[in-house]
């Protein structure tokens, strides 16, 4: 893992979580997706009510990560990249902003990375108001992820106050009945995810399934046929099981596969 070192005292990600996170991905010594990830990113800092710096265009991003990344020799990876709001004398709506980015190396970015064990808890809540779909801090994020170690379990299933799917710790959930994909609504506490927008206009466009976003309650995950994660962070992961529910993955893997060879 490669961390740049910019972690002061006036840095407000560290005192009180005001900071915002994307992903960035390399593929084969590629920057892929790179005008998606960037314009997510201005869109998450605008809805912040961030400083935008006038040197942050695409093409410093493309230089950043080529130099600091490729350029290391790094061909595949995952880049978590953090904005955060530096503690000056300014209106907030006014400070400067940095950066710290983590660099995870990978097979494939869009490969398959592992299968999963998950289940879901009522116990806390996602939003659903602007913020929940983008990446900022999140103790409920944290819950979960102790919730699920505990339990023996890889990711798990979070709900919005209404009871309804929002999205699991790490990503997005996909849902997959005979020819039917459901994904829940962004307005249900789904994150935007440039890499679930990429993956689900390539199946619509080349009629592999049927893309449905909708709101589910967490019972509708037992009628699927197969269950995929999609996340920035870590990437794609199928379900294995839910309690006593067992899930295959091989129209996934076979979408995921025609998917990767796209590029």
């Amino acid at each position: 893992m490669y961390s740049t070192e910019k972690f002061q005292a006036n840095n407000r990600a560290f005192q009180m979580g005001d900071a915002v996170k994307v992903t960035f991905f390399v593929r084969n010594s590629k920057l892929i997706m790179a005008e998606e990830c960037y314009f997510f990113l201005m869109s998450s800092m605008r809805k912040m009510r961030m400083n935008i710096p006038l040197t942050y265009t695409l093409d410093f991003f493309q230089q950043l990560f080529s130099e600091n990344v490729i350029g290391t020799g790094v061909e595949n990876a995952f880049i978590d990249f953090m904005v955060y709001r530096n503690q000056d004398i300014q209106p907030l709506q006014k400070s400067e902003v940095d950066f710290v980015f983590n660099i995870f190396p990978t097979n494939d970015v869009l490969s398959l990375q592992k299968t999963v064990k998950i289940d879901l808890t009522k116990e806390i809540h996602i939003n659903n108001n602007l913020l929940s779909n983008i990446r900022t801090h999140c103790p409920e994020n944290v819950y979960a992820k102790i919730y699920a170690e505990e339990n023996d379990l890889q990711d798990l299933i979070l709900l919005n106050p209404n009871k309804r799917i929002a999205r699991t710790i790490y990503g997005n959930i996909l849902l997959l009945q005979d020819k039917y994909i459901r994904i829940p609504k962004q307005s249900e506490g789904a994150y935007i995810s440039p890499l679930l927008e990429n993956f689900i206009t390539f199946v619509h466009k080349n009629n592999l399934a049927f893309v449905e976003p909708d709101e589910m309650i967490g019972f509708e995950t037992q009628k699927a046929d197969e269950i995929l994660i999609i996340s920035d962070e870590i990437g794609l992961s199928t379900v294995s099981q839910i309690r006593n529910k067992s899930f295959g993955n091989e129209k996934f893997i076979e979408m995921i596969n025609q998917w990767k060879n796209s590029f």
